[in-house]
């Protein structure tokens, strides 16, 4: 009987692994989003699982909202602090509507992971200018992500949220842009476009 090298049996299970990982891919996309942590916006290809990954995309990002939120309500000015208690009393409802699809549609009932938001550190002078920046950049995320969807899902019910999510966000960015004008002096000389 013939032995083979210790070299070669891990070079063996190597291969098999990332083979595995390549087929499990390959069969199911849905496997990357529970292989890794995806961090990006991007919802994959138009897929019969399209729609679940934006489900659990959008379900982090008013997680992401709440986050900050929760962090937004140490702010000396009333505006923000109502604001913050405005994304926390709103949100929950968005989450439940989307847990209820993804259960509903697909019979998923795992819990989606919360996303790494800014910190926004110490109350000082410029706490609640970290908040703007952090919540125009989060809006900004949202508003690809409804766009992408746009043109990957035929869905009524997600194509729809996608249109009221976009015109919140879109909304929500000009009015943080006119307090951030206002507090800081910090202007757009045009808007950013997004990415």
């Amino acid at each position: 009987m013939q032995k083979i090298s210790l070299s070669l049996a891990i070079a063996l299970m190597i291969v098999s692994a990332v083979a595995g990982i390549g087929v499990g891919y390959w069969l199911t996309p849905q496997y990357s989003l529970s292989m890794y942590d995806k961090n990006s916006m991007d919802l994959g290809q138009p897929d019969k699982w399209v729609d679940l990954r934006y489900i659990d995309a959008m379900i982090a990002h008013h997680r992401g909202a709440m986050m900050l939120a929760e962090e937004a309500r140490q702010s000396p000015r009333p505006e923000i602090r109502d604001l913050a208690t405005s994304i926390l009393k709103d949100e929950p409802k968005n989450i439940d509507e989307l847990y209820r699809w993804k259960k509903g549609w697909y019979k998923d009932t795992r819990s989606v992971r919360d996303p790494q938001v800014a910190k926004l550190g110490i109350v000082d002078k410029t706490f609640d200018l970290r908040f703007l920046n952090a919540l125009i950049a989060h809006h900004r995320n949202g508003i690809v992500m409804t766009r992408e969807i746009r043109l990957k899902s035929s869905r009524s019910e997600i194509l729809d949220n996608a249109d009221a999510v976009e015109q919140f966000l879109s909304g929500g960015i000009a009015m943080l842009r006119s307090w951030r004008t206002k507090w800081y002096n910090v202007t757009e000389p045009q808007p950013l476009p997004l990415p």
